[in-house]
């Protein structure tokens, strides 16, 4: 921002009105705002406090008192997860560089254990950029003793940062973040689907579901990706008691480059985690039953991870061999040039990337309609029900019968991609968001 601006809270002292003086304070802000605020202080026996991306002065002697905002001092921002994996680990990299690129000083704690050497590549890349580093420690997936001494060693690095906003992503990295005391910082949690992915009658849902609910009230500011996200919250949490905002994923310009198909491209191309949630399974069902009506579709399948080798056992099973190739782990925006027709089974998801990326990209898309899916494709787009093979082979016939419709149908995306999904308007929003609960919480304690 090249303008700095000042916000005032009761601009009287002893009956003297100084609005008129210091309304504007044009491009010097910064110093002449101070300088009153001395003064003020000065004259009206007033202390000098910190309050996250401000300084407050508060006359002690006759309730005066100044808030000056300076969104030009850079925030200290420590983004805390769980595994350095899939779209969360994609956001908070994005959101980082982005918050780094704009002066702010940014640190990330992640997981020690889980993502390997290609989440240590990651993480070294953009190390050279956060001022506050990166620390790695081991935190299991699930409620473990184990959390303890992890819990510890990160509100020890947290307390050590004297961050101004500590912001959680995930079930494990929101709960980490809320669980410390912040006096002159904000907590901010984005669920990222998180706890809400588990029933809420099963163990680990009622689990997380108290845990969310207790932590309710130590939360400055929930950011979701979704309306879909933040909705689920409401009706199986209950109603965030701090400031509310969605700000969707988004993506950089070089990412709206189109993707052409590669000459040995196959029919289909799947792109993801191999997790039960993201329904590779029943994408391959699909395909098992369109092999059985005579239409032999092939596919490549690009992603790791736990369910690999039982995805690999149901091909084999299914006799698919001949028609389904694993690639493993290839970027997204290279994966789509192994086949012509992207699906995304999902049975739950919040706001994919991948989604967002093959649209960027132009790639023809079939999708499950769940989470906030729909909100990427529009109203009008005709989504596949989730679980469904039947269904889902139905939908990849008539997208194969029809190359020209899927076509037009990726290029309306594209735009829709292009207007709403952007990477700085992602980033501008989290900023904006942590602007928002700042002044949120200060109002409320005085």
């Amino acid at each position: 921002m090249a303008v700095a601006f000042v916000r005032y809270v009761l601009l009287t002292i002893e009956g003297v009105n100084l609005a008129p003086s210091i309304a504007v304070l044009g491009q010097d802000s910064h110093a002449a705002a101070l300088l009153i605020g001395l003064v003020v202080c000065r004259h009206a026996g007033a202390r000098c406090l910190r309050v996250a991306g401000a300084t407050q002065f508060e006359s002690s002697r006759h309730g005066a008192l100044i808030l000056i905002m300076l969104p030009h001092r850079p925030l200290k921002i420590v983004h805390v997860t769980r595994a350095p994996v899939g779209g969360i680990i994609r956001h908070i990299l994005d959101v980082a560089s982005g918050q780094a690129a704009r002066g702010h000083h940014v640190g990330i704690v992640c997981d020690s254990i889980t993502g390997g050497q290609r989440a240590s590549a990651a993480l070294a890349a953009i190390a050279p950029r956060l001022k506050l580093g990166i620390m790695r420690v081991a935190i299991p997936r699930e409620p473990s003793p184990t959390d303890l001494p992890g819990f510890i060693r990160v509100s020890r690095h947290l307390a050590n940062l004297n961050a101004d906003v500590l912001h959680g992503h995930g079930a494990k990295g929101g709960t980490f973040v809320r669980l410390m005391p912040a006096e002159s910082a904000i907590r901010v949690y984005t669920p990222h689907g998180g706890s809400l992915h588990y029933g809420r009658h099963t163990l680990l849902g009622m689990i997380y579901g108290t845990i969310e609910r207790v932590l309710l009230r130590r939360t400055e500011l929930f950011l979701f990706e979704s309306a879909f996200a933040r909705n689920a919250f409401q009706a199986m949490i209950g109603t965030p008691r701090g400031t509310v905002r969605v700000v969707p994923n988004g993506i950089n310009a070089d990412e709206m480059t189109p993707v052409e198909p590669a000459a040995d491209a196959s029919d289909i191309v799947s792109v993801g985690e191999f997790r039960r949630i993201k329904g590779t399974d029943v994408l391959i069902d699909a395909i098992a039953e369109l092999h059985r009506s005579g239409r032999c579709p092939s596919l490549a399948i690009a992603g790791d991870g736990e369910e690999g080798e039982a995805l690999r056992d149901q091909v084999t099973r299914l006799g698919l061999t001949d028609s389904v190739r694993f690639l493993g782990h290839v970027p997204a925006r290279q994966a789509f040039s192994f086949g012509r027709l992207l699906v995304v089974p999902s049975r739950a998801d919040s706001l994919p990337y991948v989604v967002i990326e093959a649209g960027g990209a132009g790639i023809p898309t079939i999708a499950s309609g769940v989470g906030g899916i729909p909100e990427i494709f529009g109203p009008d787009a005709e989504l596949v029900p989730p679980e469904n093979p039947s269904r889902l082979a139905q939908a990849i016939t008539a997208a194969l019968d029809d190359p020209e419709r899927v076509r037009a149908d990726a290029q309306r995306l594209r735009e829709r991609v292009r207007k709403l999904f952007s990477q700085d308007a992602m980033v501008e929003g989290v900023l904006a968001g942590y602007g928002a609960a700042i002044s949120a919480k200060f109002m409320k304690s005085h």
